[in-house]
């Protein structure tokens, strides 16, 4: 996937508790740290913590 010029990136989040991930899309120059977001985690059928990995 070719990425665009600009503050938007594409940043896959990966749950702390199962190997499941989700993509997304975040602006460089709002969100400057790793973001963490509670997921659904249809693996284990919960809510659970999500963190930005590269």
């Amino acid at each position: 996937m070719a990425s665009k010029k600009g503050n938007r990136i594409i940043i896959k989040l990966r749950s702390t508790e199962s190997a499941h991930t989700y993509t997304t899309m975040k602006n460089r120059k709002n969100d400057t740290n790793r973001l963490e977001l509670r997921r659904y985690d249809p693996t284990l059928r919960k809510h659970v913590l999500y963190r930005e990995t590269k």
